[in-house]
């Protein structure tokens, strides 16, 4: 299990060690905001080396899996379509990312149950690529209420994680930056 950040805050303008979105924001544009990150179209790169390659929804699906050489219609009978995907070029992860606010509350609590079911099928995906796959919901501070407990409680049992207002970079396999 991967420790959540207290309170949500990450760094500051000098020092960052996480993630910060305020509402919906692709990865894209938080990344480009962090000293020594920058972004060419879907590749993320750390002081001019390749990192990573960004994806959303449909890029999956028209970017990502041709390749790899995947057939996605081969190995699932309907797309799944993330909010987010970061593929890790360094420990060949790809993170899958679900972004979650307050104003979707009343329908969250029934999609955070599908984590085991979606982690599942986007690791078929994967399946005899030797890529690892990481599910993760990104939600604000309102999903603290103590009515999530239980669903927070099992997303974490079915191998799935969740952060708060901030995913750490480490999580990710990324340096911070001072």
């Amino acid at each position: 299990m991967f420790p959540m950040i207290k309170g949500g805050k990450g760094g500051s303008k000098t020092t960052k060690s996480g993630l910060t979105f305020e509402k919906r924001v692709d990865l894209r544009s938080v990344f480009q905001g962090i000293k020594g990150y920058s972004v060419n179209e879907n590749k993320l790169f750390f002081k001019g080396k390749l990192l990573a390659r960004l994806y959303k929804k449909y890029d999956i699906y028209k970017k990502f899996l041709p390749e790899q050489g995947i057939d996605w219609a081969l190995k699932l009978s309907k797309k799944l379509l993330p909010d987010e995907a970061i593929f890790v070029l360094s420990n060949k992860t790809l993170f899958i990312i679900e972004m979650k606010f307050q104003e979707d509350s009343r329908f969250v609590y029934e999609d955070l149950q599908t984590c085991r079911f979606k982690k599942i099928q986007f690791t078929k995906l994967l399946d005899k690529k030797g890529m690892n796959l990481e599910y993760i919901y990104f939600l604000d501070n309102h999903f603290k209420h103590s009515k999530y407990k239980d669903i927070l409680d099992y997303v974490h049992e079915v191998g799935c994680h969740y952060f708060f207002e901030e995913l750490p970079l480490n999580f990710l396999g990324f340096e911070q930056t001072r």
